[in-house]
């Protein structure tokens, strides 16, 4: 029977930074244009927030059950490691979508917007079939196009709409730079699960470019994001640009990737790109809505 500790370890809450960034962001937008709307902000941020750590239990319970997990470093995990049953860990997973979908549908009543219900489902559907299910898409390498369009675009483009029930542009393009962060926190893991990945033909991006590429690849997806704030600033505010000075907080896990490292010498990377991803979000949006 896992400890309350072990759950919180197999919750992966340091991974809640893919969830508070986006909504801060769409939250500023819809600031900015004077349309923030604080109930329903908050209803936008359960359902991001219940969604990662269903992500974070159906992961763990569909890798668990394959094998994949059996050798690899990092967090807790439940069924790998045997500390809790598939079946509870594949019904923490369930419950988080619950409270997911309960808190969406009360958010798509208060807007009136049901086509909402589509989006939905499929960010529950795309949660549980990036590791669950008979064809796992990321096992297929296509776990970045999934984070970056559901924790990325998704997110901050809803966030904003059922604000201001109105897409626009800006959203758009600032969905593109949270969804960059988010996928170089995935990048990271990934490179540093190649060697227990190719062992278990588990078809990452990391796996499929190799270890240099992808490190190349973190770099890119950093610039992408960090620099973001310029064509936020040319839409909104010029002050916005100001954003770019996160930069800062991307130093240290560039040089740690770029550095060669590898294994357990790569966690440090992970919570600092977590760290740049949730300290980008709060920067950006409060800019967005304060000016």
């Amino acid at each position: 029977m896992a400890t309350a500790g072990q759950w919180w370890g197999g919750a992966r809450v340091r991974t809640l930074p893919a969830a508070i960034a986006p909504v801060a962001v769409g939250t500023g937008i819809a600031a900015h244009v004077d349309a923030m709307n604080p109930v329903r902000a908050f209803l936008a941020l359960v359902v991001a927030v219940a969604l990662q750590i269903g992500v974070n239990f159906a992961n763990d319970y569909s890798d668990g059950i394959r094998g994949t997990d059996t050798n690899r470093v990092g967090p807790v995990r439940l069924v790998g490691q045997g500390l809790a049953k598939p079946s509870h860990v594949k019904w923490a997973a369930f419950a988080c979508f619950g409270i997911a979908g309960i808190a969406g549908l009360v958010l798509i009543a208060l807007t009136h917007q049901w086509w909402l219900i589509i989006i939905g489902i499929a960010c529950i559907v795309a949660a549980w079939s990036y590791t669950g299910g008979s064809q796992p898409y990321g096992y297929r390498g296509l776990g970045e196009i999934f984070v970056f369009v559901f924790f990325g675009l998704v997110p901050v483009i809803g966030t904003t709409y059922v604000q201001t029930l109105s897409f626009s542009l800006i959203a758009i393009v600032g969905g593109a730079g949270v969804g960059a962060l988010a996928c170089a926190i995935l990048v990271t893991n990934n490179l540093r699960d190649i060697p227990g990945d190719t062992v278990s033909g588990k078809q990452t991006v990391a796996v499929r470019l190799g270890d240099a590429a992808t490190r190349r690849l973190y770099t890119l997806l950093i610039i992408i994001g960090v620099a973001s704030p310029v064509v936020l600033a040319a839409l909104s505010s010029p002050w916005v640009i100001l954003g770019c000075i996160t930069a800062i907080l991307a130093v240290p896990p560039l040089r740690v990737v770029n550095g060669g490292a590898l294994g357990p010498a790569l966690v440090p990377a992970l919570k600092q790109t977590g760290l740049l991803l949730l300290v980008f979000g709060l920067v950006v949006g409060a800019l967005l809505g304060l000016t």
